[in-house]
């Protein structure tokens, strides 16, 4: 279970720190802008890994999302929530990222000012049993067929790989 509890950074749109919210306010609709991390996994071959988002996930449950995918904590910078997120979700301590885009993402539920970074891995991969349901490689024609269909993919997975990777999809 996420605890609900947790300290949040509050930010401006350029990610100045402007004050700070449990994780429990900032998904409880109030749309706080707080920040967070996304690496997309690639190997070398072009296909794209995704993590499986466990049942008692209280956003998007059940389903397949970004590799990874974590909020930076009160007091964190983006770079070093990265390197954290990555390390806690799939094991991974060597590798580079390259930074790809920022912007504001919108639910229903909460705001949130995305760090997106993608990096090339062909080593070991070994997702975390208390915070993912495991995860997987997809072929480029996997993504665009569960893009398709509805409940696969998070929404925010879609926009964000549209947004960022689309030319993969051609």
């Amino acid at each position: 279970m996420d605890n609900l509890e947790e300290i949040f950074p509050i930010v401006d749109e350029d990610g100045n720190v402007i004050g700070s919210a449990t994780r429990g306010e900032c998904h409880s609709g109030s749309m706080l802008l707080h920040p967070v991390v996304h690496l997309h996994v690639f190997n070398s071959k072009g296909d794209i890994y995704l993590q499986k988002r466990p049942e008692w996930k209280d956003i998007q449950p059940r389903k397949w999302d970004t590799a990874v995918g974590g909020h930076v904590d009160y007091g964190e910078t983006p770079e070093e929530a990265l390197c954290r997120e990555v390390r806690e979700e799939l094991g991974i301590t060597d590798f580079h990222s390259e930074f790809v885009d920022k912007y504001v993402f919108q639910s229903k539920r909460e705001r949130e000012l995305v760090y997106v970074s993608r990096t090339t891995y062909d080593g070991e991969i070994r997702p975390s049993t208390e915070e993912l349901d495991g995860g997987r490689f997809w072929t480029m024609q996997e993504i665009r067929e569960a893009m398709e269909k509805t409940g696969v993919l998070t929404p925010n997975f879609e926009s964000e790989f549209k947004r960022c990777f689309g030319d993969y999809l051609l």
